[in-house]
């Protein structure tokens, strides 16, 4: 099995959501605003936008085992923006049009915790050769059996390795989204975001502790809270967006999803992008 990180995390350098010099906080194609709405009110948040990147929109992302029906209001505007956004508008970083490239998925899933609207995160083990104590999402490479790569492969991959590696019971979560596919040039893989709703929760813990060092929560408020970003710096010089929540720092891929999330659905506050945590020369 291919740890989540593996896939996720490469160093920002690897990144699909890092320009080539700087982190300006914009998407990269024409056609987009910037998202300034706040909180996890009902209705559409603002800054959609359409852009002109190449690949396809979701109505050629359809699979049999998404689903929209009963998503709690607050998720409207996470599923409306899946549904227009485009790869460009996520990162230029894109699959070869080839096909070559490692299939891979990631489970963003969204639950309602004490707090309101929360995410699912892992963090690798501190004892791993490589991104040691990294948050991630759940995820992995696509195992033979998950099926075809272009269709339901990547929702059976996601909810499979989710189980694997933090134990969550895969009936309790509606998947109702995939955004595009994007590539991490330098670990060769191609990722799919998948998107969940955890609409009956199941207990989630550490289940290879060699892998994985814990599983958490992280509230969608502490996300857009301003106070908690940052930009991260890598030793290379690239700069990408960045989360001190939950004790941990989020960069990477990770934080890159979160970051265009929080942004095409309209929950992003103004945050300082001055605000800088340089990354050690071994992430």
């Amino acid at each position: 099995m291919t740890h989540a990180s593996e896939t996720t995390n490469a160093t920002d350098s690897d990144s699909v959501f890092t320009a080539a010099d700087k982190y300006d906080g914009d998407v990269d194609s024409d056609g987009t605003g910037n998202g300034n709405g706040s909180g996890h009110g009902n209705g559409a948040g603002n800054g959609f936008g359409h852009g002109h990147g190449h690949g396809a929109g979701n109505s050629d992302r359809g699979h049999d085992l998404l689903s929209t029906d009963s998503l709690p209001p607050w998720l409207t505007p996470v599923a409306r923006a899946a549904q227009t956004v485009q790869p460009l508008q996520l990162s230029r970083f894109l699959p070869p049009e080839s096909g070559a490239g490692r299939q891979s998925a990631v489970l963003v899933l969204f639950g309602e915790g004490e707090r309101g609207p929360e995410l699912l995160l892992m963090e690798r083990a501190g004892s791993l050769r490589s991104h040691a104590g990294q948050p991630s999402f759940p995820g992995g490479a696509l195992d033979p059996e998950d099926g075809d790569p272009l269709t339901d492969g990547p929702l059976h991959a996601a909810l499979r390795e989710a189980e694997e590696e933090t134990g969550l019971d895969p009936r309790g979560v509606q998947l109702f989204a995939v955004l595009p596919r994007l590539f991490i040039p330098v670990s060769d893989f191609v990722v799919t975001p998948v998107l969940g709703w955890w609409r009956e929760p199941s207990p989630v813990g550490v289940v290879d502790p060699n892998e994985t060092a814990r599983v958490f929560t992280v509230p969608v408020a502490d996300l857009t809270d301003p106070a908690n970003r940052v930009t991260a710096i890598h030793p290379s010089g690239h700069r990408g967006p960045a989360f001190l929540v939950e004790s941990a720092l989020v960069w990477g891929f990770t934080a890159g999803v979160i970051d265009r999330i929080l942004h095409f659905a309209g929950w992003e506050r103004p945050w300082d992008r001055s605000k800088q945590v340089p990354l050690d020369w071994r992430a």
